[in-house]
């Protein structure tokens, strides 16, 4: 077996334990969220996907923060009292949406002429949008808004159409599993809201 096929699905099998804990909202999806792209770097190099490797790296680092953002949560009443407690499940802030918006289209933008004047990609425009929103989805999972579930669907689907045009089938399988995860992770999370 190949590299590329080995780390394409060692990522599967990773990628698989993040989508159940991000499922279930466990802190522990933070833990496969480093992980995962650790493991990816090397293969969307390989694959010449060099937005997406970039994207890995973000990943990484983003996954210590959300773990730190869900762990360290306080509520101003929480700080006051000294407590602690895990960050709820809320909605996105209307007031978010224009600027999350704005950063979308300037990532977009910015990582598309990175790819077309520094790297030979072969799929700048595709790769660099997935790139762009995955960056404001996962500030929105941060933040534990149900609507990052949406935000990864639109990435999940333009990935796995991607990634099987790149000859990448466990990653793109994995994508596309993400995608049904994503209405009923969407599903589930309003229904946490509603619970609190």
């Amino acid at each position: 077996m190949d590299t590329l096929r080995f780390l394409d699905i060692l990522g599967f099998v990773v990628g698989l334990v993040y989508l159940i804990l991000e499922y279930k909202a466990s802190i522990w999806l933070w833990l496969a969220s480093i992980i995962m792209p650790a493991i990816d770097m090397v293969l969307y190099y390989k694959a010449g996907l060099y937005a997406d490797f970039g994207m890995a790296i973000y990943y990484c680092l983003a996954g210590v923060y959300g773990w730190f953002s869900w762990r360290y949560f306080k509520t101003a009443r929480q700080a006051k009292e000294a407590r602690r407690a895990e960050r709820p499940v809320t909605r996105y802030k209307r007031a978010h949406i224009l600027p999350s918006a704005a950063a979308l289209a300037l990532l977009w933008f910015g990582i598309w002429w990175m790819l077309t004047h520094w790297t030979n990609s072969t799929v700048p425009v595709a790769d660099a949008f997935t790139t762009a929103l995955s960056i404001v989805a996962l500030w929105a999972l941060a933040q534990k808004y149900a609507e990052q579930w949406l935000l990864w669907l639109v990435v999940d689907v333009v990935c796995c159409i991607l990634y099987i045009r790149k000859g990448i089938p466990f990653k793109a399988t994995i994508y596309g599993l993400y995608t049904v995860f994503a209405v009923f992770g969407y599903r589930k999370w309003l229904g946490m809201i509603q619970a609190d």
